[in-house]
C-alpha cells in the first residue's frame, strides 16, 4: 500500500473515528482532506458514500427512535436540491468548487460554535429550509448534516432525539446523492483503504466515547474541520 492510499485510509480512518466518538463529524472532518488528496468531484462522491454506511451502521440499534412523519419535509425538501447541488459542483471550475467547499466548511464551524438559534429555522417552514439547503450542500459538498443539526437546535431536540433522525437524514440524503452524481473513481487500493478506516475507525471511536468528554471530542472535530476548511480555500486561491 503506497504513500496515497495510506493517507486516504488516515483520513476516513479520522473522521469515521470522531463520528462514532461525538455522533457528528465525518464530513466536517474528512470532507476538505478528501478534496485536497482526490480532487472536488471524487472526494465528496467518496464522503458521500462513506457517510452513507456509516449512518446505515448507526441506524441498526436506533431506528425505532426514527421520527418519521417529522422527517418527511427534510427528506422531500432535500430530494428537490440534490440534484441542483450536483449540477453546480460539475460545472464549476476546480479552483472555485475547494474555494466554495472550503468556505462551506468554515461557515458550517462558526454556526455550530455560536449553536445559531434563528427563530426562522423552526416549524414546517425551518424543516423545508432545512432539508433543501442540507440536499444541496450534502451533493456540492458532503455538508449535508450542518443544516438540519441547526434545524434540531432551533426545534429543541435533545441529542438522544437528533442521532437517530439525523443518520436517518444522512443514509437518504447520501443515497440520493450517490443516485444523482456516481461513485467515486478509485483505484483497488484505494477502495480498500477507505474501507479499511472505516472499520477501524468506527472501533478505535467506539472505544474512546467512554473516556473522552464529548466537550473535548466536538472541539477537537471543530478545530480539525476548520483547519481543512481553510487549507482548501487557501489551494483553491
Amino acid at each position: 500500500m503506497g504513500a496515497a492510499e495510506l493517507m486516504l485510509g488516515g483520513i476516513v480512518l479520522l473522521g469515521a473515528s470522531v463520528q462514532w466518538l461525538t455522533g457528528m463529524g465525518f464530513a466536517l472532518v474528512a470532507v476538505p482532506a478528501l478534496v485536497l488528496l482526490l480532487g472536488p468531484g471524487d472526494g465528496v462522491a467518496l464522503a458521500n458514500c462513506a457517510a452513507g454506511v456509516i449512518c446505515l451502521v448507526g441506524l441498526t440499534s436506533g431506528w425505532e427512535r426514527v421520527r418519521l412523519k417529522a422527517m418527511v419535509p427534510l427528506i422531500l425538501a432535500a430530494a428537490c436540491t440534490v440534484p441542483l447541488g450536483t449540477w453546480v459542483s460539475n460545472r464549476l471550475p476546480e479552483p472555485i468548487l475547494f474555494v466554495s467547499m472550503g468556505a462551506l466548511v468554515i461557515v458550517a464551524v462558526l454556526l455550530m460554535l455560536r449553536g445559531a438559534r434563528v427563530h426562522s429555522l423552526s416549524g414546517l417552514s425551518g424543516a423545508l429550509g432545512a432539508g433543501a439547503a442540507g440536499g444541496f450542500m450534502n451533493a456540492a459538498a458532503g455538508l449535508g448534516g450542518t443544516p438540519v443539526s441547526l434545524y434540531a437546535v432551533n426545534a429543541g431536540w435533545t441529542i438522544r432525539e437528533f442521532v437517530p433522525n439525523g443518520l436517518f437524514f444522512g443514509l437518504i440524503v447520501n443515497i440520493f446523492s450517490v443516485a444523482t452524481n456516481r461513485l467515486p473513481h478509485l483505484t483497488q487500493g484505494n477502495w480498500i483503504a477507505a474501507a479499511t478506516g472505516l472499520v477501524l475507525g468506527a472501533l478505535i471511536g467506539r472505544a474512546l466515547s467512554g473516556r473522552v468528554p464529548e466537550r473535548h471530542a466536538r472541539r477537537l472535530v471543530l478545530l480539525l474541520a476548520l483547519t481543512g476548511g481553510i487549507s482548501a480555500v487557501i489551494k483553491g486561491l
